[in-house]
């Protein structure tokens, strides 16, 4: 059972309904423990304000959504990295847990997914460089292999891990039960990432059957992924992180009042996770 202050609701959940100061109030209604902001939601309210509004209302910042996107130009632009260490500066502005890091598929053109995970580890290389200095730990966010053209060539727990193992101090994994629920060998991985590398802990649920892979995510408890068992792997580990609840919905729950979504998380947390 999870009650509401162990929950952090990260803005994807509602963000066709509320702005960052809405979504901060309804964290206070609602009794969560923390928030994760989408960059577009902290801009639109202005990194300033958003950190102001976030601490004055008490929560915890379990995650800031996302830096990475390195093959998004084809190669380490100038743009890229300088986007990534203004991710990185926004995160520290948050007092954020960690940055959360969508690496990048394939470039424009490419069948090159050795060569596209090579750019990756070398950008998180190089804003790793620039995130210690600042003692703001990045978290690699593996996703599920459907995504491993157009989002992500990071696609399993151990492949993250291995990264992790190559560039050292400061890096770790953000896991999310909608990418890796599937996976034979998640409860080693688990195990392997230990509490000090697991820095984020995302939930929902996959729904069968799923209409859009992008943005048919389920309300926990709706769909087919063991919520409880993932997260007592997570927890033997140490961790004692904030569950946050990230949820794609176009055709439910981003159509529903965002209050009667954050009541219906409350709930779930409590019966399914």
């Amino acid at each position: 059972m999870l009650t509401p202050e162990r929950l952090s609701l990260n803005t994807a959940t509602v963000s066709k309904q509320w702005n960052l100061r809405q979504c901060v109030e309804g964290c206070q209604r609602h009794g969560f423990g923390g928030i994760a902001p989408w960059r577009d939601k902290l801009h639109e309210a202005g990194v300033g304000e958003g950190a102001r509004m976030i601490k004055d209302a008490g929560l915890a910042v379990s995650g800031l959504c996302r830096g990475g996107w390195y093959t998004a130009e084809g190669a380490l632009t100038t743009a890229v990295l300088d986007d990534n260490k203004r991710a990185v500066d926004e995160a520290v502005a948050l007092g954020a847990a960690c940055l959360v890091m969508v690496v990048g598929g394939l470039p424009k053109g490419s069948r090159d997914i050795a060569g596209a995970r090579g750019i990756v580890a070398e950008g998180l290389a190089k804003t790793l460089d620039y995130a210690r200095g600042l003692d703001m730990p990045i978290a690699i966010e593996p996703l599920h292999p459907m995504y491993a053209a157009d989002r992500a060539c990071v696609n399993t727990l151990s492949q993250a891990l291995d990264l992790c193992d190559d560039l050292g101090a400061g890096i770790g994994v953000a896991l999310d039960v909608y990418h890796v629920w599937w996976d034979p060998d998640l409860a080693a991985q688990v195990k392997r990432a230990g509490k000090d590398r697991l820095l984020g802990f995302h939930i929902c649920d996959w729904l069968v059957p799923t209409r859009d892979m992008l943005t048919d995510r389920g309300m926990m408890g709706d769909g087919v992924i063991d919520l409880p068992g993932i997260r007592a792997m997570v927890e033997a580990t140490g961790f004692r992180g904030l569950n946050e609840v990230e949820i794609f919905s176009s055709e439910n729950w981003w159509k529903r009042d965002a209050d009667e979504v954050l009541t219906e998380v409350v709930a779930r947390g409590r019966d399914c996770c």
